[in-house]
């Protein structure tokens, strides 16, 4: 059945917004119809009222939890919830239970999201070996599997010497590095940034340089081996400014920022509610401010979430005792364009673009873009809808964000996979 989506507000080339009719057929677009003309055939028709229409949102680094963790979520409620937030591809990291070490675990999160038949789920797999960072991983059997890059996010390979022995092989197989850049001996026992919160509430602070010496070192390492090297949820001055300098002088790598990272400081933690930690920590002012920067300038490429359910009764334990980590699929979107575009400080493209151009770019992913011949991975958003975030209501198992009560705007409502009509709050 051909669908037609009438009368959406798209971004054109320029970055202004016109009025066109979406013309889909076998999962893929087939027009773009100026909105002053009128549309004929049999088709099921999908009336947009206005709201805007974009490629489907790209999320590179999110935690389904799956196999595991299923108390924290599944890949099914995962990519649910993902759905809901409009986002369309999603690519999931391998500190399971077992870990994404292996063929066979690669294999099992591919057919699960295949059963969800929601969103597409590209699994990442592990650098090293139950990500102890003692032995290297089979990279070739893992790439054959499906894996689409390699990472130990959640710890930092703590060796150089393995770290440049991965990117040698991953360099060799022109697959990418992703790293979570994270000192263990500058972090023991921390649980939120260094800085005025930590000193007041007499907590382990974790330093800005933790993070930013295996920016450094990595960048380095990526050099000499000529591998492609992506940095996880950037959230310091110092490796917003190392990132540019590599990228100023043709290094292979590339970076991304989450939402929290934009939008909160250390000095924004009300108290010791454990929904306020995730790792890296909130940083201060002067941090956020680097990130925004860098997203700009095109230093960090990318937005992603880092979507990291867990249950509330783990996130009950305090602030020093709970995990690390907030859900993120389904307020990314309207919380940047909140605080970002409708106050006119970023253009509505420039969001768009890091969220889902950009993403498909980096990872050559044949998505993010709405032109004739594309995959119909589409999400219609509600610029003006103006609601609260409301954790209860998550399609996530995880409830944990600091976001509770934040009135936002520019709302996803409908989001389609190939096409498939995956979620719709139209009805």
């Amino acid at each position: 059945m051909t669908v037609i989506i009438r009368n959406a507000s798209v971004l054109n080339e320029q970055g202004v917004l016109e009025r066109k009719h979406i013309v889909v057929e076998k999962g893929v677009i087939t027009a773009l119809i100026d909105g002053n003309q009128e549309t004929a055939g049999e088709a099921e028709i999908i009336e947009a009222e206005g709201k805007l229409l974009i490629p489907g949102l790209i999320d590179m680094h999110v935690h389904l939890r799956e196999p595991g963790f299923e108390h924290k979520e599944t890949i099914e409620t995962g990519s649910r919830s993902a759905a809901k937030g409009g986002f369309t591809t999603i690519a999931c990291m391998p500190n399971t239970r077992p870990v994404t070490d292996s063929a066979e675990v690669v294999q099992l999160v591919k057919e699960k999201a295949r059963e969800a038949g929601l969103v597409k789920v590209l699994p990442y797999a592990a650098i090293t070996v139950g990500e102890l960072g003692r032995e290297l991983t089979d990279f070739t059997a893992l790439k054959e599997a499906g894996a689409i890059g390699f990472t130990d996010d959640g710890v930092g390979v703590q060796s150089a010497q393995m770290m440049k022995d991965a990117m040698k092989i991953a360099a060799g197989m022109d697959m990418p590095i992703i790293a979570h850049c994270e000192d263990n001996s500058l972090v023991v026992g921390g649980c939120v940034a260094e800085g005025t919160f930590a000193d007041k509430h007499g907590l382990i602070g974790i330093p800005n340089e933790s993070e930013a010496i295996h920016v450094g070192r990595d960048i380095l390492l990526a050099e000499a081996t000529g591998v492609h090297y992506h940095v996880c949820h950037v959230s310091t001055e110092q490796s917003v400014r190392l990132i540019r300098q590599a990228k100023e002088i043709g290094i292979k790598v590339t970076a991304e920022v989450c939402p929290h990272h934009l939008l909160l400081a250390e000095e924004d933690i009300p108290g010791l509610d454990a929904n306020w930690k995730m790792n890296p920590p909130l940083r201060s002012r002067r941090d956020v401010e680097a990130c925004i920067a860098g997203l700009l300038d095109g230093t960090l490429d990318m937005i992603v979430t880092d979507h990291a359910p867990h249950s509330e009764e783990e996130k009950a334990k305090g602030m020093e005792l709970a995990p690390f980590g907030i859900v993120g699929f389904e307020t990314a979107f309207p919380l940047l364009y909140t605080a970002f575009v409708a106050t006119g400080k970023w253009d509505l493209s420039l969001l768009v673009q890091r969220m889902t151009a950009d993403p498909a770019r980096v990872f050559r992913l044949n998505t993010g873009s709405l032109t004739v011949g594309a995959p119909a991975d589409l999400t219609l958003i509600d610029l003006e809808q103006e609601k609260e975030v409301d954790p209860a209501a998550f399609a996530s198992k995880g409830h944990n964000t600091p976001f509770g009560g934040w009135k936002l705007k520019g709302w996803p409502v409908m989001t389609w996979v190939d096409g498939k009509n995956v979620w719709n709050e139209l009805k």
